[in-house]
C-alpha cells in the first residue's frame, strides 16, 4: 500500500460488467474519482412476464452518469461476432485507459484484450483464490459449508482465475447466509478492495503473488437442473443448499403433484421415515432425509409468494406420510 503522506493520481480505465456485484465497485470506482472511459456490460436480456429486455445494473448505473457504453456479444476476433470483438477493441483503444477493472462480466478476455492496457486488466473475484475459481464461488461456498470466504483483486492472465494475486480481503460465512446476503456484503468488500488496489496501482506499488498449487477448487456455473431437491442427501447438505441456490434457482421438490420451492430450513439430527417423507405438518414441514430431518419454516407455491410454512400450510397442509419426488424437468 502508499506510504503515509503519499498521494493517489485517478486512473483512466474501462470497466467490465454486468450484475449487481459488479455496479457496487463500478459506483465506488466513480466515487473515487477515477475517469470511467469506457463501460463493457452484456447485451441487454428479456426479463419479467412480458419478456422485455432490460438493462443489467451496471449499464443502468453507467447511463446514469453519462458514462459511455459498449455491449459485444463476444469479444473474439476470430468467433461468430467478429464484428462486435472489433468495434470493442476501436473503442478501448481509443479510450486511451491505463487498466481494465473487470467485475462479474460474463465474457472470456481474450489475450489480445488481457495485453492491451499499461496495467492489464484487474479482476474483482468473490473467493480468496485459489479456492473457488470460476462463475460462481459465493454459491459453492455456502454449500460447500465453508466458513470463511472474501475477495480476491488479481491480475488477469489467459487461464480460468489463475492469475497473480494483488490484494485479498476476508469476510465470513454465517449460518443464515444465502447468496443473496452474502453476495452484498462481498459487493461492498469488493468495491473497497478495488479503490485500494487501485491507488496503490498509481504509484506503482501494486505486486502481484502467484497462487499457490495447493487448495485449488472450482466452483461452476449454477445449472437451472440443480433446483431439484435430493432427499437421500443428508439434511444439513440440503439447508446449506437451499441457501446457496437462493435467490436463483431455489430448491424444488414435487409433492402430492405441486411443486414448491423451499427456502429456508432448520436441520434437525433424527430422521424416522424414507428419504423426502412428510413427518410433520404443524406449523414446519418436517421431511426426512438421507441423515436427519429438514424443518422447512419458509416455502413457496408455483405462482406464489414466499410464506412462512405456518401460513403455507394454513388450510391446504400435505398429508403426513406423503413423500417429495424430484421437481419435473425443466
Amino acid at each position: 500500500m502508499a506510504p503515509a503522506g503519499a498521494s493517489s493520481q485517478p486512473l483512466r480505465i474501462a470497466f467490465a460488467g454486468t450484475p449487481e456485484f459488479a455496479r457496487v465497485a463500478l459506483a465506488r470506482l466513480h466515487a473515487a474519482g477515477h475517469v470511467i472511459a469506457l463501460v463493457l456490460a452484456q447485451p441487454d436480456r428479456p426479463a419479467g412476464r412480458g419478456l422485455k429486455l432490460v438493462a443489467a445494473p451496471v449499464k443502468a448505473f453507467a447511463l446514469a452518469h453519462d458514462m459511455v457504453v459498449a455491449q459485444p456479444r463476444s469479444l473474439r476476433l476470430d468467433g461468430k461476432f467478429v464484428a462486435d470483438a472489433e468495434a470493442a477493441r476501436d473503442a478501448i483503444t481509443a479510450a486511451g485507459v491505463d487498466a481494465i477493472v473487470v467485475a462479474a462480466y460474463g465474457l472470456m478476455l481474450p489475450p489480445w484484450l488481457l495485453e492491451l492496457p499499461k496495467h492489464g486488466c484487474i479482476n474483482i473475484h468473490a473467493s480468496l483464490l485459489p479456492r473457488w475459481r470460476g462463475a460462481a464461488p459465493i454459491q459453492r461456498a455456502i454449500e460447500a459449508g465453508d466458513d470463511v470466504t472474501g475477495v480476491t483483486l488479481m491480475q488477469m492472465d489467459s487461464g480460468l482465475d489463475t492469475g497473480a494475486m494483488l490484494l485479498t480481503a476476508e469476510a465470513t460465512i454465517t449460518a443464515d447466509d444465502t447468496a443473496a446476503t452474502l453476495t452484498e456484503r462481498l459487493s461492498a468488500l469488493g468495491g473497497e478492495l478495488v479503490v485500494r488496489g487501485l491507488a496503490a496501482l498509481s504509484q506503482a506499488l501494486l505486486e502481484g503473488r502467484a497462487q499457490p498449487d495447493a487448495g485449488v477448487t472450482y466452483a461452476a456455473k449454477i445449472a437451472k437442473t440443480e433446483a431439484a431437491v435430493d432427499w437421500r442427501d443428508s439434511a444439513a447438505a440440503i439447508e446449506r443448499r437451499l441457501r446457496a441456490f437462493d435467490p436463483f434457482p431455489g430448491a424444488r421438490g414435487t409433492l402430492d403433484g405441486e411443486t414448491i420451492t423451499c427456502w429456508r430450513g432448520s436441520v434437525r439430527p433424527g430422521r424416522g421415515g424414507v428419504p423426502g417423507e412428510v413427518l410433520a405438518a404443524d406449523g414446519v414441514l418436517s421431511v426426512a432425509c438421507g441423515e436427519g430431518s429438514l424443518d422447512l419454516v419458509e416455502l413457496q407455491r408455483a405462482g406464489g409468494r414466499r410464506l412462512a410454512a405456518a401460513e403455507f400450510l394454513r388450510g391446504r397442509a400435505p398429508r403426513v406420510g406423503a413423500v417429495f419426488s424430484p421437481p419435473p424437468p425443466t
